[in-house]
């Protein structure tokens, strides 16, 4: 497995419709939440605020993983529901559009949810 040092040289990997995606992807969740610092943990790009996990996202041959921690997917578990998922993970097809206001929906609660707790002054 290759080890990235930045968010720019993990999309550079993928080629695409994958590779569009993952820039869209970074895109949606950069001017969401501008305030978020970015970087490359557990071998894929990730954004934290506060020191603390926003969301995750990583590339594969057939979809884009999304992980927003597990509270980022109970709280849209009907919006998410028809796409598959794992603990803390949800994957979005390559052959169907990226669901772009949901995601921007998803950042916008863990980014509200990780100021409430953790936000400067706590």
């Amino acid at each position: 497995m290759k080890t990235f040092t930045n968010v720019d040289e993990y999309i550079r990997e993928f080629d695409g419709e994958t590779h569009d995606r993952l820039v869209t992807l970074r895109k949606l969740i950069t001017d969401t939440a501008p305030e978020a610092v970015e970087s490359i943990s557990y071998g894929m790009p990730a954004y934290k605020v506060n020191g603390k996990p926003l969301v995750y996202f990583a590339g594969y041959k057939s979809h884009i993983g999304f992980y927003a921690t597990p509270t980022g997917h109970k709280a849209f578990e009907k919006e998410l529901s028809k796409y598959k998922q794992g603990k803390g993970s949800v994957q979005f097809p390559l052959n169907e559009p990226l669901p772009a206001k949901l995601i921007t929906e998803i950042v916008l609660f863990r980014l509200a949810e990780n100021q409430a707790k953790h936000g400067k002054g706590k």
